[in-house]
Parts: structure tokens; sequence; C-alpha cells
């Protein structure tokens, strides 16, 4: 029988109502078309195959219907998918073309469906491999026949014998021998030790060979020994042992450019390939570049000064060293090219960058690189890189779209004719610094009274304060003073060491074994990505094991960033990271949505989805949870997908209550943790109560009943199109804006509400219950435009939710108590497009903001013009509330200013903390953070370069013109009013 006809995807545009064409594979190899519910679940389908396979032939062939399982290939991984759970429906698996395969069930079940639930969850195929869970006194001959057993069960072929086979080391040429307690293997108690799972391979002992009786010759011996080798590559693995140390090559460090392929470019055009050495931020020596050459079938090629040696000494190029290359167009003229843009490099000479690819120089073994490599190029985006040609910040992994991208192929010298070259282990950078450790000091804390103020002021400046010479020749003289007496200066220190230079590198690791450990708010600026060094970030790692749970959450946003700036996966910030999540829940799920969230881009997935893995392996009992989390979410989004066609609102509005009763989505908002906040779980959705907002992309206003009876209903709203990682950013900073507050005894009533990006455009927000916009509260105490100007409709609304004096004064102090805070964070952070829209007040009087678009300062601006005249919103309605009423200024408001002031102070002295965490944020693509220069913003709302007293006076100011030109913030706020409709749906 041949397969009933098909759309292309039969799973588009279908409505619950509709019938399913649906395609079994039988295992006596009929096909058997079906036509199913849309909510039919499998092993209701495996009935209705079995009952049309009994009126065909070969049905004498068939097995019990329970000895076989679905197979169907996943649309999400496009790998085949075991089905073990029949009671999913069909519409949830959701098979490709809608073909269904019977077979034969077979192997680790358990194992099998957590393989394919790990894929699933962070969209990623997985590799089957074996495991078990075994007593540490089983013997390694035991294991063996564990091993060999279930090799045998899932090939179907005969059992092998214990006595051929031996247990390897996974990547270690180092074999587990004689039979002993799996827990007596120094291999075995290291990795659990480390909180590790053993990986071992099994192997046949007639492919191991090894030379005999010679344990008494030394390495060098057998290395030369190459004719006597009985096994080829036993003798490489040797080999590989032995390595000439980088620091005793004196020779500069050179490249060959062979050529670039598949460039986007037409015959005729010129290019050119630059390259530089960074370690960090820092560009170690020159920039080299090879000579012109011109694409041909889009090719170049360099056939003569192809080679690049660089100013630079393999000795002196430190461990992290990455080579960033770049790809651009050369041209004489600007002109031509509407859709390119050219930049100025010299007298009538342009370029406009087409590639760039960033690679380690050594590799992750410590080994430098030598011949020939391909490396796949990323487009170059002028988006992130507004100035520079390189993006030395950028990934080190090549790109995976191996078949579109352009490629460049160059040649790392070699060094030494037979062996490796490797960078030297810690002992030997030790051993390396204790000879001159202290050639241009004594090795002791030496500095005069009027020294040690100077360094103590150099060390309290921010990380941005360019540090001038003379400071950094003196700190550096004084790093023992510094280690012993100011421990916070050691990011400044990092930055006056030459890290070109082997000897400067060498003192600085072996300060680092004795300096004191920085709380781990200081320690967070370490990890940045100015801070390149694997002991340096290794010494942040170990400050912040002493870090809580509590603050380890707030920071985590910055933390999952700056594994970006990790040149290798395996490194001690990922372990503490999995650590912690293993340990706590919380962590984990908060860890895993960060993950989660940016598994859509290229350059992070395959480093991302590795530790989503680790993470889910480690902690099973949570899996179940997060695919709850992961299918709600693909429901709701294609619920909003379906509510954007343009139709009635009443229509779609019935279309998404009618969706949301379906059996296949109640199931699917049942009993689920809450993915904005897993202390919360949801019972149930409440439909009748659920709706779509009234914005472009209309996202939908969730309400569910709260799991625990006596709780409240919980209120989420659900956003597909919107970017909400600028939202979690500057909620987060609010967030530790009011722990800063707080830690000094001033609770400023602010309300930073959850909100989680959980994919590309793609989030959830919590909803601030009893609270309304100033906009529809103008408008319900105005009654026309003009109310933007009357300040009494505020006050008016707070008298109506709180009717006697007692409640309202309450509520004019959470009025006051909030403003005072937003006010003072929205002046700081820079946060712009402030209108009535998207500042609300709950009816117990607490201000607070929504809808961070713009920050740092990235104010609207039309007709060249600055809509945004004040530095932070006073309006003549908030100064009326503080004042409760009165329209001379009060003692009330006194406090009010009283107030800002402290709150400026306290985030002031803070600075380099806020700044530091915004620089952590850098490669995370948000438009309006994408460069060192955004930064500036920060220093100068805190005004880092004054005396505290002299940045309270420009506070002062900033204050009095925000106040004198409310009248802009109303005029403003009339236009918006006048141009939207502010009416909420009902």
């Amino acid at each position: 029988m041949g397969p009933s006809a098909l759309p292309f995807d039969v799973w588009e545009g279908r409505t619950t109502s509709d019938k399913i064409s649906l395609d079994v594979l039988m295992p006596n190899g009929l096909l058997i078309p079906l036509q199913v519910d849309w909510d039919a679940t499998l092993f209701e389908i495996k009935e209705d195959a079995w009952e049309e396979a009994q009126k065909l032939p070969l049905y004498g062939l068939l097995h019990d219907m329970q000895t076989y399982i679905f197979l169907c290939i996943n649309q999400t991984t496009a790998e085949q998918e075991e089905i073990i759970d029949e009671n999913r429906r069909v519409s949830d698996v959701r098979p490709f073309q809608a073909i269904l395969r019977l077979v034969e069930k077979k192997g680790d079940q358990a194992e099998t469906q957590l393989n394919t639930q790990i894929g699933w969850l962070i969209g990623k195929g997985m590799y089957t491999s074996f495991k078990f869970s075994v007593f540490h006194s089983i013997t390694s001959n035991d294991l063996l026949e564990q091993v060999l057993t279930k090799k045998a069960f899932l090939s179907g072929q005969r059992k092998g014998n214990v006595e051929s086979y031996l247990l390897k080391i996974c990547g270690h040429e180092e074999y587990l021998l004689d039979n002993y307690p799996l827990s007596q293997y120094k291999y075995i108690r290291q990795m659990i030790a480390d909180e590790k799972i053993p990986e071992l391979i099994m192997v046949s002992m007639g492919n191991i060979e090894l030379e005999v009786d010679n344990i008494y010759e030394s390495l060098d011996d057998l290395l030369t020994k190459k004719a006597n080798s009985v096994n080829g590559t036993m003798t490489l693995s040797r080999k590989k042992l032995h390595s000439v140390s980088a620091w005793n090559i004196e020779e500069p460090f050179i490249i060959s450019i062979d050529r670039v392929c598949k460039l986007n470019r037409d015959d005729d055009t010129q290019v050119t390939v630059q390259a530089g050495l960074f370690h960090g931020g820092d560009l170690l020596c020159e920039l080299q570049k090879t000579s012109e050459v011109i694409v041909t079938g889009g090719e170049a090629k360099w056939e003569s000064n192809k080679q690049l040696k660089f100013d630079l000494e393999v000795c002196n190029i430190p461990r992290m060293t990455r080579l960033c290359l770049v790809v651009y167009e050369v041209a004489h003229t600007a002109k031509g090219n509407k859709n390119r843009k050219y930049r100025s490099i010299g007298p009538d000479l342009y370029v406009n960058p087409i590639a760039w690819v960033n690679t380690t120089v050594y590799d992750f073994k410590n080994i430098l690189k030598a011949g020939t490599v391909t490396l796949h190029m990323w487009w170059y985006s002028h988006e992130l890189q507004a100035e520079d040609l390189f993006n030395h910040l950028g990934t080190v992994v090549t790109n995976p779209n191996l078949e579109n991208t352009t490629e460049l192929t160059l040649t790392f010298q070699k060094y030494h004719p037979q062996h490796s070259v490797s960078y030297p282990s810690l002992e030997k950078v030790l051993e390396h610094a204790s000879l001159d450790l202290y050639q241009d000091t004594d090795g002791t804390p030496h500095a005069s009274k009027p020294y040690l103020k100077h360094l103590s002021e150099v060390c309290s400046r921010d990380p941005l304060h360019q540090m001038h010479e003379q400071d950094k020749d003196l700190l550096w003289f004084l790093r023992q003073d510094c280690l012993h007496k100011f421990p916070n200066s050691l990011p400044k220190l990092l930055c006056c060491l030459k890290w070109n230079d082997r000897h400067d590198v060498a003192q600085v690791t072996a300060l680092l074994q004795g300096w004191q450990l920085l709380p781990p708010e200081e320690a967070l600026e370490l990890l940045d990505y100015a801070y390149a060094d694997q002991n340096v970030r290794n010494f942040a790692v170990k400050c912040l094991e002493q870090i809580s749970d509590e603050n380890l959450s707030l920071y985590l946003l910055q933390l999952v960033q700056a594994l970006k700036h990790e040149s290798y996966l395996y490194c001690d910030l990922v372990k503490f990271l999995l650590r912690r999540a293993l340990k706590n829940q919380h962590i984990g799920h908060q860890l895993f949505w960060l993950l989660r969230s940016e598994m859509y881009v290229p350059s992070v997935s395959v480093r991302f989805g590795l530790l989503l893995e680790a993470y889910c392996r480690g902690a099973v009992e949570h899996i179940n949870s997060l695919i709850k989390q992961v299918e709600a979410l693909n429901r709701l989004k294609s619920i909003n997908e379906c509510i954007r066609r343009k139709e009635a609102k009443e229509k779609l509005r019935c279309v998404m209550q009618e969706t949301l009763n379906q059996n296949s989505y109640r199931e699917a908002f049942t009993n689920l943790h809450c993915p904005l906040d897993p202390v919360y779980k949801l019972h149930k959705l409440r439909v009748e109560k659920c709706r779509f907002m009234d914005s472009k992309m209309k996202p939908l206003w969730l309400v569910f009943e709260n799991f625990d009876i006596s709780g409240q209903d919980i209120y989420i709203i659900y956003k597909n199109g919107d970017d909400l990682r600028q939202d979690m950013l500057t909620l987060q900073m609010i967030r530790i804006m009011d722990k800063l507050w707080k830690e000094k005894g001033l609770d400023f009533r602010m309300i930073p509400y959850q909100c989680i990006s959980t994919d590309y455009k793609v989030g959830l927000i919590e909803v601030v219950l009893n609270a309304e916009t100033i906009a529809n509260i103008q408008k319900e105490k105005g009654s026309s435009a003009t109310s933007a100007f009357k300040k009494g409709s505020l006050l008016t609304w707070l008298k109506d939710h709180n009717p006697d004096e007692k409640s309202l004064n309450k509520a004019v102090e959470q009025f006051t108590l909030s403003c005072a805070g937003y006010c003072v964070a929205t002046y700081v952070l820079g946060i712009a497009d402030r209108h009535s829209d998207n500042i609300m007040v709950k009816t117990n009087g607490q201000l607070f903001h929504i809808d961070f678009g713009h920050i740092l300062g990235k104010f609207k601006e039309k007709f060249g013009i600055r809509r945004e005249r004040v530095p932070f919103v006073l309006t003549n309605d908030f100064v009326y509330v503080i004042n409760k009423g009165s329209t001379q200024k009060s003692q009330e408001f006194s406090r009010f200013q009283d107030y800002c002031e402290k709150a400026f102070v306290i985030l002031r002295r803070k600075g380099s903390l806020i700044i530091s965490l915004f620089a952590m944020m850098l490669s995370t693509g948000i438009p309006e953070l994408t460069s060192e220069k955004d930064l500036y913003y920060l220093r100068e709302t805190l005004v880092l370069d004054m005396t505290e007293s002299e940045a309270l006076q420009h506070f002062r100011s900033k204050f009095l013109e925000a106040l004198q030109n409310s009248w802009k913030t109303s005029l403003n706020w009339l236009a918006h009013n006048l141009a939207k409709d502010n009416k909420t749906v009902d």
C-alpha cells in the first residue's frame, strides 16, 4: 500500500477539530494509513494500527502489540527518536511528515529516554553511550562483565569473554590493570573527588601492543628508537608527552595566509587579510596584513608575501593569547556601492570588512598550534563593531555553518622539527618567577606614607579610569605593598604589567598564589573580557566559592556571559556554576534558562548545549519539570502566532480561549513550575481570565491558579517578538541597587518584577497586580488630553483607594520612597523613553517603571531634537503627591530630596561594581551595549572623577534641573496621550 498524500508540513495551520492523515510503518513491512484525531495518544494510534493490520496479509508475523515502540523523525533535532511514553499525544510529538514506525523494544530504555529528553529540552541531538550506576566495591572484571552483557543485548551478537578485554581511561593511554575494586584505582578516586563521572572505554587486548622490558630506559631513549617501535600509535602518544618549552623559543611568531574561499565578492575585487595578537582587550604587538590580491571565482590566493611575521617572540606570547583575523575589501574610492560601508584608512584608501574569525594560539592541552588549519569565518556585523576592524571580544569558536561561510586557510609555523611546543606548567612558571621576582624590589613592602596614600587613591578609582604610565610604573614597583595592604588593587595591578613579557607574567602568577581572597562582588570584575589570563580567572572563581546562593542568583546573568570570554569550555568557572547548580535546583533552574535562551546563537550553541547536557545528566530529577515548562512555552508560542491574524478582536479572543480549553493544552498548563520563578507552582490556567493585549505583537495575559490552594492567582505576560534581554539586565541592576540601599538601611519600596528571556525574542514578564499606568490614571481623573498638566489627578486616585487619613499617609510615604529610588535608578542607568504608559503606581502608593527598551542615555530623537530633556522624571503631579496636596515646598519634599541624595551617594560608592556588571554584558549582543564606550555613560552620571562632595553638588543641580523642567515632561506626555489610545484591553 502506498503512503497517503501529505502536505509539506501537516502540523501547520491545523485546528484541534481536524483529523490528521498519519502513516504507520509496521514491523512486518506494511505501511498503514490512518485518520486520527489531533489529540489522539500514541497508544490509541497503536491500537488502530493493530486493528487495521488484522485485516491485511502478514499479520501472523507480528508479535504482541506491547513488544513494539514507536520511532519517528524529531522535527526539532532532525534525528530519529524512540518514543517510550505512549500517553503522549501525536499533536505534541509532531512526527516529521506524519510518519511513525513501530520497532521491537531493545536496549536501556531509561537511558535512551533520558538522551531523547535532554536532546529535545536543549534543542540539540544527543550521542548515546553506556552508563552504569555501580557500587564502589565492584571490581574491574565485574564491570567488564556488565559492559559485555549490555553490548551483546543491544547488538544481538554473542557475548565476549572478560579475559579478552581491558578498560581504558577515556582520553588517556592508561588501563585499569588487574582485578581490583574500582575505588582503589587512582583515576576513579580522583574523578569521584572532583564530583565527575568516570569515563572508560572497553578495548580488545588483541589490539593493545606494548613495548616490553624497557621500564628502566629513559624517556629520551625510548623516543629515539622509532625503528624498534612495535606500536606506532603508542609511540606517537608518548612523543606527545615530550615537548619543548615555549619560553625557550626566542623566534618571532609567524603565520602564513594561504587562501580565502567562498568570498561573496565580484571578480577583480581586491581583498586583504589583517591579523593581530590580542590578550583580553590589549593588542600585544603591531598588526600585520597581507598584500592585496584579486578575487577570482570567489577565492583569493596568496602565492607570495603571504607570511606574516609579528614583532613578538614566541617566548613572550601569553597562554591565553588569541589570533584575530579579518578579511576586508580594499577600494580607492568609497563611491559606487550604496550597500557597502567603506571606512577610510588613508588618503584615497578605503576598506569594507567582509568576515572575521578568532582562534587561540595554544590549544586546550597547552600546545602551541602548528601546521595548516582552515577556519570558518563569521560575517562582519557593523552593529557589533563600530570602528575597530577586529572583533577581539568575539568567540574563538569557528562558524559551525560549514557550507555557507567564508573559509580562511592559514599555516602556523612549526618551531621544532620533532617535538611540539608547549606553554610551561604552573610549577615551571613559579620556578622562573622565583629567579627574578625581586629584581626591581627587595621583596618586602616599603612604601612611605605619601606613596601609600597615593596608592590608596589609585586603587579606589573606577575600572574605566585611564591610569597614567607613572601610576602604572609605581603600582607595579610597589606590588608587594599592594599584596599586603591593598588586596583590592589586584584589577589595577593586572593592568600595569606587560603581558607580552614572560617575566612580568611569571611574577604576577607568583603573586596570585599568596593574594588574599577578594569579596565576591569585587572578584566579578576579574571575569570580564579584559582579564584573559587563566590563573587570574581561576583566582576570581576561588573568590566566588564563598558567595551565598542568594547573591549567586543575583549575579548569575553576568557569570553566564563570562563563559563567552573563556577560551575553553573546561574551566574553573564552568565547574563552579555546574557544581552550585546541582547543589541548588533554583540556581539550576536559573542557569538552565540563561543558557537555553541563547541556544539560537551559533557561536555559543555547542558550548551552551554541552553545559545544558551536563546539568541535565547531573539533575535527572529536574528534567521532567523543565520539559513541562518548555512544552508550555511552545504551546504559548503557537497560540500567539495564531491570534496575530488580521481578524476581529472578539473572534481572535474566542479562538484563543477555545484553544486553551482543549485537553492537550489544559494538560500542558497543569501542575507546572513557573519558569519566571520556580518557587511558584502553577496548578492550571483560569481560561476565562486569559486574554491578549493590544500592542503589535499581541502579548498574552495569562492567569494561573496557584497549586497552593491558599495562595493567590499568578499573573504572567507572555511575549513573542520583543527582545527582553535589556529588560532583564535593567531589572537586575534595579534589584542590585535595592540590595545596596537596604544594606545601608534604606528601603525605597522598589518593585524589580521578574522577567526572563526563554528564546530568541521570546520571554515572560511578571504582572504586578493592583497597579495602573500614569496615563490611565490621568485619563480616568482628567477626561481630556490635557490631563497630563493636571497635577491633582494622581493624588485624587490615591485617595480613592486609600479613603482614610492613615492609609493615605502611608500611601504617600510609599510613593515618596519609591519615587526617590526610581528617580535615582533611572538617572544613573540612563533609562530613556519615559512616558506616562511605562510608569505605573500601585493602589498602595508604590511607583515603579516598566519597559526598558532604551538605556545608557540612548534617548529618542525626532528631527534631530531629543525628546527627553530632563535627567529623570519628576513632574508636578509627583511633587503634589509628595507634598500631600500642598503647592508650597514642604518638609516632606525636603525629605524626598534627601532620600534621592543618599541613594545617589550609595550607588556612587559602588560605581566600580555597577560598571563591572555592565562590562561583563558586552558580549550579549544587546543593541545599546556593544562597546566600552557605552560604559562611559555610567561614569558620567556617577561623576566618578569628582570628590564625593563635588558629586553631591552636581547631583543637586541635576535634581533642580529635573524639577524646573518638569513642564517639558508634561508636554511630552501630552503628545504621547494624543498619539496613543491608552485604554486597556477588557
